[in-house]
């Protein structure tokens, strides 16, 4: 399995931003769908954003208008800018990635997964 690297995650107030990145060998990046999910304490996982080989994009309803998932091809990294934060996004965020075309939010079958990263939001 490629090795998939995220950073970028920590510890901010209500209303904040972070920006989360995920490093990938250039033939994912460039070709594969990725996507975050994430998973709460006592929660299950769940899938945050998606962006298939096209570049096109397709968020959970609880981020829509809030995070935003993109790709450099040129640093073979994988993004996630979250903006307005609240506490329910409190949560280790993983970086995944799936092999298969085409795939949006509500089809996303990771074969990868990253070690996470973890995001916490006070109120």
């Amino acid at each position: 399995e490629a090795q998939l690297a995220e950073s970028g995650g920590g510890s901010v107030q209500s209303g904040g931003s972070l920006r989360l990145s995920c490093a990938a060998p250039a033939y994912i990046v460039r070709g594969y769908s990725m996507g975050w999910f994430r998973q709460a304490p006592g929660k299950q996982r769940e899938a945050v954003a998606a962006i298939d080989h096209m570049d096109r994009t397709t968020y959970a309803d609880f981020v829509k208008g809030r995070f935003a998932i993109s790709r450099d091809a040129t640093k073979n990294i994988l993004y996630l800018q979250m903006n307005n934060l609240e506490p329910e996004d409190t949560a280790m965020y993983y970086c995944v990635t799936d092999n298969t075309p085409f795939r949006t939010i509500d089809n996303l079958r990771p074969d990868n997964w990253g070690q996470g990263t973890q995001v916490t939001v006070s109120s």
